[in-house]
């Protein structure tokens, strides 16, 4: 296979606040392979977590391109080698390296282009059931009270979308986490699913009492209440009254067992984890030792965002959202319908540029 690549500059309609700082804007980078007279299409989101960037994805394709010259799409072990071979020497909890986003562009594209010689969409191929899935999350960022109660506002009525997302982790400390929420929650529509993710902003003292707080006003569950790094402190909060998810601290399905008895479910990104194929890993270690799972996202644009969807029937809880807050989103191809990510039943992952 032949790969290629060009740079995809998003810009966001509202800038997205978190614990570590604020994006206002992300440069990714789509990836083709091509082969045989077809092409597919995935595409990197730059992120921490992975470390990845448009830049180091440009320098990972040169990489990896004669490795994967006499490999075609449908030879996804050894595409999964060549890649891996490229991966970065910086390792995370699981002994994984960065590169996930990477993985994930090449990857995804190699699932487009097998769903196009085969003439089926990536969920057909995989077995899976549209009708099991659930709706997803919309995200609040850090803000002060009324902008972000206003935010809100503006997601529900624009989306229609009746599950939230709220970023909590301020800089500013409990006292302005406490009053965000209340805000948000005094601004949703009635019937709204709240969900609370800290990104690794709180100390241990601090993640009692907000899960406490927080499981008396509602919330379904908790994300990330501890740094990466900081997971030998994650035991002193159970039992806890709402579910504790683990996002940055799992990247794949290597460290799931790990995360037994420290929490109740894993976040799954395909730029964290590297792709379609190792989410299915991950799901299915996940539910084999009783934890939920939800599939998220970085910042990506309707492309990767419809790989997520072709595999969202596997996943407990959904947080697909950031094409929905980009003002420059060029691709078509997934459809939102009450509040859920449908992907198509065009070939492929069904993304055509709009």
């Amino acid at each position: 296979m032949e790969l290629s690549s060009h740079r995809l500059e998003l810009t966001k309609r509202n800038p997205l606040t978190i614990s570590r700082g604020t994006s206002s804007g992300t440069v990714n980078l789509v990836v083709t392979v091509s082969h045989d007279g077809i092409d597919g299409i995935g595409e990197l989101a730059p992120n921490a977590v992975s470390g990845d960037t448009a830049e180091t994805g440009e320098l990972d394709l040169i990489a990896v391109a004669s490795k994967l010259a006499n490999v075609a799409p449908w030879e996804r072990a050894k595409v999964e080698v060549a890649l891996s071979e490229i991966t970065s020497e910086a390792v995370g909890l699981d002994g994984v390296g960065s590169g996930g986003a990477f993985r994930a562009a090449v990857e995804c594209a190699c699932w487009d282009w097998l769903g196009k010689r085969a003439g089926l969409p990536v969920w057909q191929l995989l077995g899976l059931d549209k009708a099991k899935i659930s709706a997803t999350s919309v995200t609040v960022g850090i803000n002060p009270p009324d902008v972000a109660a206003e935010q809100a506002r503006e997601w529900q009525a624009r989306t229609g979308a009746m599950h939230l997302k709220i970023k909590l982790g301020s800089p500013a400390g409990m006292a302005a986490d406490q009053e965000m929420y209340a805000a948000v929650r005094e601004a949703a529509l009635p019937g709204t699913v709240l969900r609370v993710d800290a990104n690794g902003g709180w100390s241990e003292a601090e993640a009692h009492i907000m899960i406490a707080w927080l499981a008396e006003r509602g919330v379904e569950y908790v994300e990330q209440p501890l740094a990466q790094g900081d997971e030998a402190h994650l035991a002193s909060l159970r039992p806890a009254p709402i579910p504790i998810f683990l996002d940055e601290t799992i990247r794949t399905s290597v460290v799931i067992s790990k995360g037994v008895g420290l929490c109740d479910g894993v976040n799954v990104k395909l730029m964290k984890c590297g792709g379609i194929a190792e989410a299915c890993r991950i799901v299915a270690a996940a539910h084999a030792h009783g934890l939920q799972t939800m599939l998220g996202c970085m910042g990506e644009s309707s492309l990767a965002i419809s790989a997520g969807a072709h595999i969202s029937p596997l996943f407990d809880h959904l947080d697909l959202d950031s094409h929905q807050n980009l003002t420059n989103d060029p691709f078509v191809g997934i459809s939102w319908h009450e509040g859920k990510v449908i992907p198509g039943d065009n070939p492929g992952l069904g993304i055509v540029p709009g």
